[in-house]
């Protein structure tokens, strides 16, 4: 029996997690994947020395309109007291049920700035964050880590502890490490060493692609939960799935119907969104449902990946540039009968 996962004063009733994605986990996505069950959500990964200077475009990927489960704000910065500042925005906006902060993002632009998995090169510094954040507002601060920068210098437990000792509600591990990126094998062991040593909640990671890898990852390593990130792209019925799993219920398998409709208000709400940002901007590019659209595409690519008429879509995912086209590509692919037309 899985139980739920307690962060501080919050309470998750199902313990299976939609990892923060830097162009993905938007406002849209989340909500999606909160019909299906997901627990809890997070921002994409929001720059917090941007939030403190009022950046309308950063502050504008901490919208929550369609969100219906609990959102995480996540933040990345180097300064403990910047992050604090961001932090005290953020909570003002009365949208979050948590503060997270990145000690394990591998991206160059980021890692560059000191932030990110950077940060577990000094597992102090972490304290110093954690404790500043926590200093600003009374929500939970979490931190969402990797279990070292490199294998030579693994230091998680290090890290853990810092997390732990300077007030941190929970931890998040990628089961990788930073110069690995997204690549190779999860350590899962390394994440049941680090649940038996700290008495804080540890979610879990790294490796999980389908129900079967998320309850193993449960039975294997003791986690308080599981958190999902790419293999939710373009599948947020992998939360419903995990649940019957966890349940021990049949999984009743999703219609190519409910397919294409999941596709279509995936979409629909992604050009809302635009619309929003094209308002933000002072220099306007291109109109919003455009920019939903070509957004749309990585998406798209993996909602209908594997379908019977994908490799006819793939050859044209680049003409794809209007919702009309985008639905004809569902019609292609799930049916492999229709004629995909530019």
């Amino acid at each position: 029996m899985i139980k739920p996962l307690k962060i501080g004063n919050l309470l998750i009733t199902f313990p299976v997690i939609l990892a923060p994605m830097a162009g993905y986990t938007d406002s849209a996505m989340r909500s999606l994947c909160g019909l299906f069950n997901c627990g809890l959500t997070f921002t994409e990964v929001v720059n917090a020395a941007a939030v403190v200077h009022g950046s309308r475009r950063t502050l504008h990927l901490l919208e929550t309109c369609f969100d219906t489960v609990p959102v995480a704000a996540h933040l990345y910065g180097s300064d403990p007291s910047v992050v604090a500042e961001a932090v005290s925005i953020v909570a003002a906006l009365d949208r979050f049920c948590m503060i997270d902060i990145n000690c394990g993002c591998p991206v160059r632009r980021i890692v560059a700035k000191g932030a990110g998995a950077a940060l577990m090169q000094t597992p102090e510094r972490i304290y110093d964050m954690v404790k500043a954040a926590g200093s600003a507002t009374k929500l939970p601060v979490t931190v969402k880590t990797r279990i070292g920068w490199q294998p030579e210098t693994m230091n998680i437990m290090e890290i853990a502890q810092a997390v732990t000792e300077a007030g941190g509600a929970a931890i998040s591990i990628h089961a990788r490490f930073a110069t690995a990126k997204h690549s190779g094998p999860s350590n899962w062991d390394i994440l049941a060493q680090v649940k038996n040593a700290v008495e804080i909640p540890v979610i879990g990671n790294g490796g999980i692609s389908s129900a079967s890898d998320a309850t193993a990852m449960f039975s294997r390593t003791g986690v308080n939960a599981v958190m999902i990130g790419r293999a939710a792209i373009g599948n947020p019925w992998i939360f419903a799935e995990i649940e019957a799993r966890l349940s021990c219920h049949d999984y009743m398998e999703h219609s190519d119907k409910e397919h294409a409709e999941i596709v279509r208000n995936h979409l629909t709400k992604l050009t809302h969104l635009k619309t929003i940002e094209y308002s933000l901007r002072r220099k306007r590019v291109l109109p919003p449902e455009t920019s939903a659209v070509l957004h749309f595409r990585g998406h798209l690519a993996k909602y209908l990946a594997g379908k019977p008429g994908w490799s006819l879509v793939r050859k044209n995912l680049h003409s794809i540039n209007t919702p009309e086209r985008v639905m004809n590509a569902v019609a292609t692919a799930l049916s492999d009968l229709t004629p995909f037309s530019n």
